[in-house]
C-alpha cells in the first residue's frame, strides 16, 4: 500500500465486540448484527451510511445476508478472506484499500463464530485442503498436533526451555486478569504450566488457545471524514499479505526453512509498506492460537534474531504483546479480538494500557497465509 495518501488514509471510527461467553445463546448471524450495529454507534453512524462489508470466509453469514438483515445498502464493495486465522489483518487491509481507492466511504468489517457452543470446525474445513493425506495418517490430525512437530523443532535446534512457553502463558493470562471481557481471569504461576497436563507433546493446557462464542466488529472511514465523528481516528498506517513458498495449512514442513512460517514473508511487506521497523512498535498484538507462535512471530517480525527469542522474552526487556489476553485467556475468534485490542490500546482504553502509544502492530495466524497491519496515532 502506497504511503503517498490525501485526505483518504483509512482510520478506525468505531469497535465493538459483544460478552464472550461458552455459549452465547444467540446464532453467528444475530451476534454479528448486534456487534455491527455496537460498532456504528460507537462511530456516531448508521447503517444506512455503510457502504462496504468485509468478513472472514469460514463465517456463517454472508455479505447479502448482513445487509439485509441491518437495512444496510446499495453495496459498494463487499468480500472475504479465507484461512481462518490468518484472515483477521487481511479482512482489514480489504477494506483499507477500498477506502483509501475511494471505492467505498464506510466499510464494515465483522466476526462472528460461536465455537464454545457449536461444533469444533477444523476437521471440516481442513478436510478439504487435499495436503492433509500427507500426515493425518501419521496421526497429526489436529491442529495443535502440526504446531507440535514444529515446537518440537524449535526445541531441539534452539534450546527452547519449556519455561518459555510457560513465560508466554503467564504473560496472556496476567493481562486477562484486568480484562472484565476475558473469560481465564485467574493468574497462573510457572508451576500451574509446568503441572497442566499434555495436550499434544511439547505442548501442555495452558499452550492452547479457548474455544469461545463471540462477535466484533470494526468501522472504517477516510481521515478526512474523522473529524465530524465521535471518536479520536485510529490511523491505518499499512499492512503486509502474504504465504510462504510450498505453504500449507498448520504444516510448515515443506518450505525453504523447516523453522519458517508465513509471518517471515509479511514481515517484510509490512516494514516496507509502512516505513517503520520493530524499534517503532510500542505494543504488539500477535495471533496467539498456541503459545508457541509467539517466540517464532518475535523472531520473524525481526523484534529479535533467529534462535534469540528464548532469551529475549524470559528477560523480561520485551515490547509488550497481547494486553486483552489475546486468544489464549481473552477469547478466541480467531483473531480478530487482537484488532479490537490493538484499537483499544491506541485509543488509550485498553485494560493494560500501555503508556503513549504511537504504533501497535497486529498480526494474522503464521501457519497459513496471513497478514499484519499497524495502527498509529497519528496520520502518515
Amino acid at each position: 500500500m502506497s504511503r503517498s495518501r490525501t485526505g483518504r488514509q483509512p482510520v478506525i471510527a468505531g469497535i465493538s465486540a459483544l460478552p464472550f461467553a461458552k455459549n452465547i445463546g444467540i446464532s453467528e448471524r444475530q451476534a454479528g448484527g448486534r456487534a455491527i450495529l455496537a460498532a456504528l454507534e460507537d462511530a456516531g453512524l448508521s447503517p444506512g451510511d455503510v457502504d462496504g462489508l468485509v468478513r472472514y470466509s469460514w463465517e456463517t453469514t454472508t455479505e447479502i445476508e448482513m445487509s439485509r438483515l441491518l437495512g444496510i445498502g446499495p453495496l459498494k464493495m463487499f468480500g472475504s478472506v479465507d484461512y481462518g486465522g490468518g484472515a483477521g489483518p487481511p479482512t482489514v487491509a480489504l477494506a483499507a484499500m477500498a477506502i483509501e481507492l475511494g471505492i467505498a466511504d464506510v466499510m464494515v468489517v465483522w466476526r462472528a463464530r460461536n465455537r464454545g457452543s457449536g461444533t469444533r470446525p477444523w476437521m471440516k474445513e481442513l478436510a478439504g485442503l487435499g495436503q492433509n493425506q500427507f500426515h493425518w495418517p501419521h496421526g497429526l490430525i489436529r491442529p495443535v498436533d502440526g504446531i507440535a512437530m514444529q515446537t518440537r523443532y524449535m526445541i531441539d535446534r534452539y534450546g527452547w526451555p519449556p519455561e518459555l512457553l510457560g513465560s508466554v502463558a503467564i504473560n496472556n493470562r496476567d493481562h486477562a486478569a484486568r480484562n472484565p471481557s476475558a473469560l481465564m481471569r485467574t493468574r497462573i504461576t510457572m508451576e500451574d504450566y509446568l503441572a497442566s497436563r499434555w495436550i499434544s507433546e511439547p505442548l501442555r493446557l495452558f499452550d492452547c488457545c479457548l474455544e469461545t462464542d463471540g462477535a466484533l466488529a470494526i468501522v472504517m472511514v477516510a481521515a478526512e471524514r474523522a473529524p465530524d465523528l465521535p471518536q479520536d481516528p485510529v490511523y491505518v498506517t499499512g499492512f503486509g499479505l502474504g504465504s510462504m513458498p510450498q505453504q500449507y495449512a498448520m504444516t510448515s514442513y515443506y518450505g525453504p526453512k523447516l523453522e519458517a512460517s508465513s509471518a517471515r514473508y509479511v514481515a517484510q511487506e509490512v516494514w516496507k509498506n509502512t516505513a517503520l521497523k520493530p524499534s517503532d512498535m510500542d505494543v504488539i498484538q500477535f495471533y496467539d492460537a498456541f503459545t508457541p507462535e509467539i517466540p517464532m512471530q518475535f523472531e520473524e517480525y525481526g523484534f529479535c534474531g533467529e534462535g534469540e527469542a528464548a532469551d529475549y522474552l524470559l528477560s523480561g526487556a520485551h515490547v509488550p504483546y497481547n494486553t486483552s489476553g489475546g486468544g489464549l485467556s481473552e477469547a478466541y475468534v480467531h483473531g480478530f479480538n487482537l484488532i479490537v485490542e490493538g484499537v483499544r490500546q491506541v485509543r488509550g482504553e485498553s485494560s493494560s494500557q500501555v503508556p503513549e502509544v504511537s504504533h501497535c502492530l497486529v498480526t494474522g495466524g503464521n501457519v497459513v497465509p496471513t497478514g499484519a497491519i499497524v495502527f498509529s496515532s497519528e496520520p502518515s
